[in-house]
């Protein structure tokens, strides 16, 4: 059995921006609850949760990391996260495996880039969320404006649940005490703030404290809890991971304030497909079947491919048989691995609301659902709001022989990053890796090199443009085909109709009367698919269209599939060049931080690069966040040209916004391309 229940986990994601500190802190929560007899340093490479050499090598954390410690009867499952903006995906995925974020701000720096846009994430999913100020020994007196900003940025239901005092070497509870004085403000003012905010949930236990004036923490406990849930109260503590500073008092807000997995919010899955989806909640039952959901794969150079996975409901035991997604795949539990860091730690069981890990099986990829009951065939997990990977490299092996090696490695390199993609493409005979971002990339072709010895040779890919229609039009086409032997023909009649920007593809069938015998609409579909991946004038794939066959005529003996496939691609072909086709380009959210001397040369450089600047916000460290949309195609040497106008000092991320038609002598060019070659 396990040495603790359900009720006794907390599940816990450290996010944040980079250079925010979360491994420094991880590592001071370790020395304090006494897993650690000394603490490790960034600087030194020896910390439990950055172990990998190439973490260690640029001190910066590259991929979540799972800790685990003992603290006053509780399991606390800790998640250490990247902090870079390009590496989002591999800290998104991991937040449908724990109940709460904490969300970790450097005091100095304030709210930025990664921690604006993953507070729309823990909003959007109803997470418990807690604000983390660390390295308040390096500001302490900017720590009021720092919590100011916290509120004006994130809202006022960010409440400080402690209070930094004497220039923030020791912290004050404000949950559990009423007096007291602190760097900022009474003890007691903030003590009735949070009291006020937490009884706004329970209309009870508002009358009991309006009638009373007091309530013990005991009965606050659960609208506590409710409170965060709903997002009504988000706490805000202090810390400082190098003096020790809150640290105690970050372990107490984990172990008596953050929910176990019974009352956070529920997990919630989708069972079935199409129109007759369900949604069910996995309730932590441990006599229920298994239902486990993998929010992690790696490629362990000892154990091999390796997923990490939270157990939502049942007990998973070594020996056991659990079932992959449908139903088709299932393999026995052979390991059982509790996680520390780089150290894989046997067990016996696993219990629900746990977080553990399996080896040696192939199958497994992000998001599998892991189960024990034929039950759950058609259930999956609700997919994450991944930014779209935009950035890209064109590869080429070294020699033709590292062609599969390198397809090999990279196949297990995006198995490993949701926000990773490897593209085909034809018209430039181009295979291309697409990642968020310039140091995305970087660190995925160094690890390339590190971990598989593989190298390639790199350049700018072709810029993904989109072809669509303007107008709508009618096509036809008849493929008669007639050799010695049986013939081919088919007919088809179609129409085709421009949809909203990013709708995508909708097929249609409109004929009557068995004009095309319903058998062979699926060929004509299949034509037009190929039709729309391969292009009309510049060789680019097709969407936001609507294709509807209306019409056409079969023979008895000599229509076959075949001939159909090639009657409804030449017909939608015929439509599209009627419709007045474009060419479409890329736009992106970019997001620049630099220091606020040089905004002015960065704008101008970006309305050269037909941006559109949408908003600029100064920050009090001398920064200015500058956000605009701009074409993709303009921005291939935008990191080394930021770099040149900020000294080195600026950065920036962008993710996918939408399509917009290039600009006329672009398409012109473009399709003179196409034709040429």
């Amino acid at each position: 059995m396990a040495a603790y229940r359900t009720e006794d986990i907390r599940n816990i994601a450290l996010v944040g921006h980079s250079a925010c500190g979360k491994t420094t802190l991880v590592e001071a929560l370790l020395y304090q609850s006494g897993i650690r007899s000394t603490l490790g340093s960034v600087e030194k490479g020896d910390t439990v949760s950055d172990f990998d050499p190439q973490e260690q090598r640029h001190q910066h954390s590259l991929n979540a990391s799972l800790i685990g410690l003992d603290y006053q009867g509780c399991h606390i499952n800790l998640i250490d996260t990247p902090g870079d903006p390009d590496l989002v995906g591999r800290t998104l995925s991991v937040l449908p495996a724990v109940e709460t974020v904490a969300m970790v701000i450097n005091a100095q720096s304030g709210i930025e880039t990664m921690t604006r846009r993953l507070m729309e994430q823990v909003i959007s999913h109803r997470m418990a969320c807690i604000l983390i100020l660390n390295k308040i020994d390096t500001a302490p007196a900017h720590l009021q404006t720092g919590l100011e900003e916290i509120q004006t940025l994130v809202g006022p239901e960010c409440l400080p649940i402690n209070l930094p005092a004497e220039g923030a070497s020791r912290i004050i509870d404000c949950f559990n005490r009423d007096s007291g004085e602190t760097d900022f403000f009474s003890v007691a003012k903030a003590h009735t703030a949070l009291l006020d905010q937490v009884v706004e949930v329970d209309e009870a236990m508002m009358e009991h404290y309006l009638e009373k004036g007091s309530i013990t923490a005991e009965q606050l406990h659960a609208p506590f809890e409710t409170a965060l849930r709903e997002g009504h109260l988000i706490p805000v503590c202090f810390t400082s991971a190098r003096t020790g500073a809150g640290i105690q008092e970050l372990l107490d807000i984990f172990v008596n304030l953050a929910p176990n997995p019974r009352e956070g919010t529920p997990h919630i899955f989708v069972k079935g497909y199409g129109e007759t989806t369900q949604r069910l909640l996995a309730l932590p039952e441990a006599d229920k079947p298994v239902l486990a959901h993998v929010f992690k794969v790696e490629y362990d150079p000892f154990v091999g491919k390796m997923g990490t996975m939270r157990i939502h409901r049942g007990t998973i035991r070594k020996g056991h048989q659990l079932l992959i997604d449908e139903g088709e795949k299932a393999f026995k539990v052979s390991h059982l691995f509790r996680l520390q860091g780089k150290e894989h730690l046997e067990m016996a069981e696993a219990i629900p609301g746990d977080i553990c890990a399996v080896a040696k099986v192939e199958d497994l990829h992000l998001d599998a659902i892991l189960h024990g009951s034929h039950e759950e065939d058609e259930v999956h997990a609700e997919p994450m709001d991944y930014p779209i990977p935009l950035a890209g490299l064109a590869l080429e092996p070294q020699s033709r022989s590292d062609q599969q090696k390198v397809s090999d490695v990279l196949h297990k390199l995006v198995a490993e990053d949701p926000c990773l993609r490897i593209e085909h493409d034809i018209a430039a005979n181009e295979t291309v890796l697409r990642g968020l971002g310039e140091y995305h990339l970087r660190m995925v072709l160094e690890k390339m090199d590190d971990r598989y010895h593989v190298r390639v040779a790199t350049h700018p890919p072709s810029i993904p443009y989109r072809e669509t229609i303007t107008r709508a039009a009618q096509g036809h086409h008849r493929h008669k085909k007639q050799t010695g032997g049986a013939g081919q023909f088919g007919e088809v009649f179609l129409e085709v109709e421009p949809l909203a920007r990013g709708a995508g593809f909708e097929f249609m069938n409109k004929v009557t009367g068995g004009a095309i015998p319903s058998q062979f609409i699926p060929a004509v579909e299949k034509g037009v698919r190929q039709a729309l991946e391969s292009g009309a004038i510049a060789g680019y794939p097709l969407q936001d269209l609507r294709v509807t066959v209306t019409d056409g005529k079969y023979h008895p003996v000599d229509s076959k599939e075949i001939a159909f496939i090639i009657a409804g691609r030449k017909a939608f072909l015929d439509a599209v060049i009627k419709a007045a086709p474009i060419v479409l380009e890329p736009l992106v959210n970019l997001e620049v931080a630099a220091p606020n001397s040089n905004m002015g040369d960065i704008t101008g450089d970006l309305a050269a690069r037909r941006a559109r600047i949408n908003q600029t916000t100064p920050h009090a460290d001398g920064q200015v966040v500058i956000i605009a949309q701009a074409p993709l195609a303009e921005l291939s040497d935008y990191a080394s040209r930021l770099k040149s106008l900020t000294g080195g000092a600026g950065a920036y991320s962008m993710e996918f916004s939408h399509y917009e038609p290039t600009l006329a002598n672009a398409q012109k060019e473009l399709v003179a391309r196409y034709r040429a070659g």
